[in-house]
Parts: structure tokens; sequence; C-alpha cells
């Protein structure tokens, strides 16, 4: 009994010792070349340079492809480079080294081979070649597209005039703005909804394409100033590492131009027009609608695959809508002016106040009718934000001041609706110099103050105040 148990332990010690040596990847490397010599396999070889000894593109593809699995941690040997930014690191497959990838339950082998000209073998089983080889090589497209897009600098591009001495009419700029989709002040469930939708829209293009359509998408933001407008357009090329095309019509000659414009564009890009409700009100401006209107949804539309059109107005209701039909806008967003909830919402990121004693009294001013801009309210917790309390009171204070000179205006709309030729300011009693008063206040608090703008519902819209009783 004794001597059994010695050679149970002596088998288990010399097992542990196979294992910890390279006997079993002697093992498997002779199991593979037994593989070979059957048959069982099928080869494909991507050169690192063509017959011409010019790069082969695909080489490239497949290095950072398989550069990026997860596997190539598991190779006998990996070169360790240091990355684009200071504290990346990034793994490189090295010559004579296998690694094994797996795609539709099939497995893939990529031997990385260093002969007089560098290249890449792949290796399947030919059962399952023409199960997976051409779905295959398009994965690898994919994430190789996707890899180079997050790489890729983000750049801010402006029309210029157009001079003959220009090459092009578009001028670019790094695009630094540090707004990530993330801290963008909207509703979670907003927001999730407009997240969802531009992934979906990514992934879509066989789709548009089997519908006859344009892979691109359009969508309208609107409301008042300082509601987080432009900010949401900078959070969308943030996510998605697009370029930002900014389209100002004042610079447009005529209706050819601003196709000229839409030509030059690229691919992968978010084409922005901003305020176009004061374009479409002015009749003498260059670009005529339907000029714009083409632009939008029209054939030359067709030039502007895998892009994003934005476009913002101020006011919905004082558009033709026609100009908003579906078609040439797919989504409405709507940015409405300040309530309790985006108040605590800015209060949490801008003062770290997830609640405070005057919360109480900020909900019921709101609920009195009392509107701010999300930026307005912002820039007062910013010049605060050293003493929370004191830009709590200076937020109560710019509300109360609001909430009186809304009164005052509707005062005197009254007045004038009555046939009094008066001004308020120009009756010289209590409410002209209320009114007045209250300007002076609030200019210093926050800056002018601006007139909230009424909103409309629409079927294809994403709205961030459903939840709310608007008192528009």
């Amino acid at each position: 009994m004794f001597l059994y148990l010695v050679a149970i332990i002596a088998s288990c010690f010399v097992l542990k010792i196979v294992l910890k040596t390279c006997l079993v990847q002697i093992v498997k490397k002779w199991w593979r070349v037994l593989e070979d010599g059957c048959y069982v396999y099928q080869f494909y070889k991507v050169p690192q340079f063509n017959h011409n000894m010019q790069e082969n593109q695909l080489y490239r593809k497949v290095c950072t492809y398989l550069n990026s699995l997860p596997c190539v941690e598991d190779s006998d040997f990996t070169n360790l480079f240091s990355g684009d930014k200071s504290n990346e690191i990034s793994l490189v497959l090295d010559c004579n080294q296998v690694i094994v990838d797996k795609f539709l339950s099939a497995r893939v082998f990529w031997i990385n081979e260093s002969t007089a000209i560098k290249s890449l073998v792949m290796k399947i089983r030919k059962k399952d070649k023409r199960r997976i080889l051409q779905p295959y090589l398009q994965h690898i497209h994919s994430v190789f597209d996707e890899i180079e897009q997050r790489k890729k600098e983000v750049r801010l591009f402006v029309n210029v005039d157009n001079e003959p001495q220009r090459n092009g009419r578009w001028r670019s700029v790094p695009f630094t703005h540090p707004v990530t989709f993330d801290t963008i002040l909207m509703e979670t469930d907003l927001k999730n909804k407009v997240k969802s939708d531009l992934e979906s829209f990514l992934k879509s293009k066989q789709y548009y394409h089997r519908l006859g359509k344009v892979w691109k998408r359009s969508y309208l933001l609107y409301g008042p100033s300082g509601t987080g407008k432009s900010t949401f357009i900078a959070g969308i090329a943030s996510m998605l590492n697009y370029d930002v095309y900014d389209v100002d019509l004042s610079k447009v000659t005529d209706d050819s131009d601003l196709k000229l414009l839409l030509l030059q564009t690229t691919s992968k890009s978010l084409i922005v027009i901003e305020d176009l409700d004061c374009y479409l009100g002015e009749k003498s401006t260059a670009p005529s609608m339907s000029g714009i209107l083409n632009f939008m949804d029209g054939i030359f539309s067709c030039c502007a695959e895998e892009r994003i059109m934005i476009f913002t107005i101020n006011n919905k209701d004082q558009i033709d809508p026609t100009v908003l039909r579906p078609g040439r806008i797919d989504v409405h967003i709507h940015f409405p002016l300040c309530d309790f909830h985006a108040f605590k919402i800015l209060a949490t990121s801008h003062l770290g106040l997830k609640d405070h004693k005057l919360f109480p009294q900020v909900e019921e001013i709101f609920q009195t009718g009392a509107v701010l801009s999300p930026a307005e309210i912002g820039e007062i917790m910013i010049s605060n934000r050293s003493s929370p309390t004191r830009a709590l009171k200076s937020v109560i204070s710019a509300l109360q001041i609001n909430t009186e000179s809304r009164a005052a205006t509707r005062h005197a709309r009254r007045s004038s609706d009555t046939g009094s030729v008066r001004t308020v300011e120009e009756t010289g009693g209590d409410s002209g110099m209320f009114c007045k008063e209250s300007v002076r206040e609030l200019k210093k608090l926050y800056g002018l103050l601006r007139i909230r703008s009424s909103r409309k519902d629409s079927s294809f819209e994403f709205d961030t105040s459903d939840k709310d009783n608007s008192k528009t």
C-alpha cells in the first residue's frame, strides 16, 4: 500500500514537471504538423507587399485587427510598445508566433511568418472555409474601421468665402471640446433613446440601401438659447468621433455653392446648420429656401452618405411645416428651459450638491412659473462655486426677478390690449420702475434675460419635458 501511494505521488510530480516544461508545446506543435499533413486545413497568406512592392492594405488591416485581440496576451512571445498616449501600452504579435481567433464557432489560426517578405498566414479548417471565410474578412474590415475611427483626430470645419485662389471651401481646426455624451445635461431616458438611435444608425448601412434610402440621419434641435443645443452637438461628435462641418449660410453665395459645400464634406461627419429659423425668415438670403430644402433631402443628398445632419432653431412654431416633414427631419429633440429636475442635475455637477435645505424653496419658485436657461443657472453656479449656499441664494434671487419681470411684461401687454399707448416704463408708475429695476438686477446675476419660447409636439419627437407640466 505504501509503495502504491509513493507511485501515485511520483506520477503526479512527473506530470507537474511535464506541464511546466516545453513538452506540452512540443506535443501541440507535432499535433499541428500531423493535422497539416492530413490536409485538414486550408492556408491563406497575406503578404506585407504585393509583387510591385506596394504595401498591401489588407496586411495592415489584419495586423491592426490581430493586435487588438485579447488572445495576443496568450502568445508565447509578444512585443510591448508605448502607444500614442503616455500611459498607453500596445501589444504586438512577435515573429513566428501563432494565435487563435474564434468566429462563428470556428477556430481561425494566424501565424506571423518572418521571411524575406513579412506575411500573415491564416489557417482554417476546410469544412469551415465556405461558411466563414467571406464573413470573417468583412469582420476584419469592420473592426479595423472602428479602431481607426477611434484613433482619428476630430476636426471642426468652417466654410470660407469663395475666392479663386483658395483650394477648397473648408478650413479646419482640431476639435478639442471637453464635453462627452455622458456629461450632457439631458433626461436620462431621452439621452438613452438618442444614443440608441445613433448606434442603430451606425449599423444600418445595408438596411438603408435595401430600402433604397441614402444612409444618413437628420436631427432638429429646437429650444431657446442657452439650453444646450451646441453642447449636444459636441457630445455627439465626441461619442461618434465624427468631424463637424459648421455651415455658415451667410458665406454661401447661391444654391449651387451650397451643393458644392456638401460635395466637399467627408463621410463619418456631422453637418451642422445652426439658427436655421433666422435664415428661413429672411427673404434676401443668398441660398433660397428651395436650395436649403434640396440640401436637406434633394437628389444631391445622396452625396451625404454616412453623415448626420443637425439643424438648430429657437422657435419651432415659426418654421414652415414643409421644412420639418418626415424625410427631411428624422428626429425632433426639444431643449426646454431649466426646470427643478434639471436644476438638481446642475447643482450636482457644478456644486457637488445632491440635496440642500434651500432646494424646497427653489422648487416652489419653479412651480410658480419662473424660468431660466440651463446656461444662465450654470453660470451663476460657476461664479459662486466656492460657496454652494451663496450660489443657491443667487439662483433663487434670479428666479424671483424673472417671475417679477414676467408679471410686469404681462401687465404691459394687458395695458396695450386695452388701447393704452403708454408702455409700462413710460407710465412712471410702480410697475414700470419695478420692471426696469428687476431687469437691472437680473443682468448683474447672470446676464441678459431671455424669453422662453413655446413648444409644439411632434410625432417624431424626443422631448425632455414630456413628464413635466409645461407652462409655456
